[in-house]
């Protein structure tokens, strides 16, 4: 529409000023007017102001002025009604385009909230769409809305701060929340509107100042990231540990088209309560790692064993080609 739009305007603009430079030129050339009382005649003809003549018109200039009344104003009828049908598509297009996107909020499930769509906001939501998980954008900008629209995702204008805001975004039926907004008190706000509204909703937040991370902790965010002292680390790692950050970069960035990093969930109705591991898959020739079993009950175990035991509702973080990965998911949940 934006393209479209532009060149509907470019073209109105060009057909009015073809047509007041041809009626200034002619009356130029026919009449010999100066160039101003030229502009001046072309302007109130094409107009239909009906002042009269600048100067009295001979009968070559009267040919030519019936041939630019009837030419100039229908140019400017047709820009006026390319001008109105413009306004009106943008009227229409606003309207239906805010029920469609109320309506496709409605019908999210499951899906994740991302309060703010600066830097941080901007990376998770771009993670989410490209593991095709359901998402929605919350931000108080505009062009950062508009942005986040023309990249295909789902995205809101409005204050994330604020209990309606979350309410209408779904927070009732979520199944997490991205507190990102640039202040740790903001960011405070909407975890506590949050958790009160869904006390079961997964939250994870950034904070700018450490000593607020504790704070945004008895909030009831679930992770509190400080990128500050997270980048610190793995700066000092990348001099003491370099093979250590190589591989975790490896898993992190989803290297190549093929290999990446999962977490697949045993479903309850799976029936592989206290089953051991080696029964589901081969863990040499399945072409997938099992890095670390993640228990119900909290635990964690990694590199377990082929007779280690595994039941409903665990959790195994593997490593391995997407085909390989979406096969062991099949055997955990069929």
């Amino acid at each position: 529409m934006p393209t479209r739009l532009v060149r509907r305007i470019l073209l109105t603009v060009g057909l009015l000023c073809f047509t007041l430079l041809i009626g200034t030129v002619g009356f130029v050339l026919i009449e010999h007017y100066p160039w101003f009382d030229a502009f001046y005649m072309t302007l109130t003809t094409i107009t239909t102001v009906g002042y009269q003549e600048v100067r009295p018109l001979s009968h070559a200039g009267r040919v030519f002025n019936s041939f630019l009344i009837i030419f100039g104003v229908s140019a400017m009828f047709l820009a006026l009604g390319a001008m109105t049908q413009t306004i009106i598509e943008l009227e229409l297009q606003d309207r239906y385009g805010k029920r469609r996107t109320k309506r496709m909020i409605h019908n999210l499930q499951d899906h994740f909230i991302v309060c703010g769509f600066g830097r941080v906001g901007r990376n998770a939501s771009y993670e989410f769409q490209r593991m095709s998980a359901p998402f929605l954008v919350i931000d108080r900008s505009e062009q950062r809305v508009t942005n986040a629209m023309k990249a295909g995702m789902l995205a809101v204008l409005a204050d994330a701060t604020q209990d309606n805001t979350l309410r209408e975004a779904g927070v009732l039926c979520a199944k997490g929340l991205i507190a990102a907004l640039p202040s740790d008190a903001e960011n405070l706000f909407i975890i506590l509107s949050a958790k009160a509204l869904n006390p079961k909703l997964t939250v994870v937040t950034r904070v700018s100042e450490e000593e607020a991370g504790e704070k945004l902790r008895r909030a009831g965010a679930d992770t509190v990231f400080t990128p500050y002292a997270m980048a610190g680390r793995q700066l000092a790692d990348a001099l003491l540990r370099p093979h250590v950050v190589e591989l975790m970069d490896f898993a992190r960035s989803n290297i190549g088209p093929k290999v990446t990093m999962e977490q697949l969930c045993v479903a309850p109705r799976a029936g592989f309560t206290s089953k051991p591991l080696g029964s589901l898959l081969d863990l040499r020739s399945s072409g997938v790692i099992v890095l670390a079993v993640h228990k119900h009950a909290g635990d964690t175990v990694f590199n377990p064993p082929a007779d280690f035991e595994i039941s409903a509702g665990d959790f195994l973080i593997v490593m391995g080609e997407r085909s390989n990965l979406e096969s062991l998911e099949k055997v955990l949940t069929s």
